[in-house]
């Protein structure tokens, strides 16, 4: 499957060939795609398509079974993707004995913060201000979601990976999602989002790909 960008930037991301098996049984691919700067790429599949396995690999969790994935110019390693990459996968990445502010507090000491942005900023813009110091683990579903989407308005990282950033939100979760999304592509960024195909990524310039279940 072949998806090119439309713009004639130099990509953020670049993959060519890229394939995945587990226990010798193709999960996906080959893929061929490209995603510049501004550009939101949406990958849809039901699930057992692979578009988890896919992020993970983008991500570096996973080996690629096949093909390549450059980060700007040069080939995707740890040194490359380091400050240049947020992902966002199905766990939240955080601790739930700590409150959303000392996670972000955390995930800042870590790897820094986005020029402009704090904490308390962050956490304002996915309002869950009022739960700054409550343990994550008091929280419900949709606000440990938004608790998440608060690192991708505090850490920096031109490439945003974000698998399912949907789900358990409501319908003001889910604009908030794209709100963070067009803000972050408009400052130059790039994202990747996944979608079982329930909810779709709202500006109609977004382009998708979709993966098939493999049989």
């Amino acid at each position: 499957m072949r998806v090119e960008s439309s713009s004639n930037a130099e990509p953020i991301l670049h993959v060519r060939g890229l394939a995945f098996a587990r226990n010798d049984e193709a999960v996906f691919g080959p893929l061929d795609f490209s995603l510049a700067r501004g550009e939101t790429l949406l990958v849809e599949g039901d699930n057992g398509s692979g578009k988890t396995t896919l992020l993970r690999v983008l991500a570096g969790l996973l080996p690629a079974g096949a093909g390549e994935i450059r980060i700007g110019a040069r080939a995707a390693s740890h040194d490359a993707v380091a400050g240049r990459m947020v992902f966002l996968g199905h766990q939240s990445g955080m601790k739930n004995d700590l409150s959303p502010c000392e996670n972000l507090v955390f995930l800042s000491g870590l790897y820094g913060t986005r020029e402009g942005a704090d904490v308390a900023s962050a956490l304002r813009e996915v309002d869950l201000a009022v739960y700054a110091d409550t343990p994550l683990r008091q929280l419900s579903a949709g606000q440990k979601k938004r608790a998440a989407l608060a690192r991708l308005a505090l850490l920096p990282g031109e490439l945003w990976l974000l698998d399912e950033p949907y789900a358990n939100l409501d319908r003001r979760g889910i604009e908030l999602v794209n709100t963070l999304v067009a803000q972050h592509c408009a400052r130059g960024g790039a994202a990747l989002l996944t979608s079982h195909g329930a909810v779709r990524f709202a500006d109609p310039r977004a382009r998708h790909v979709r993966l098939e279940l493999v049989s």
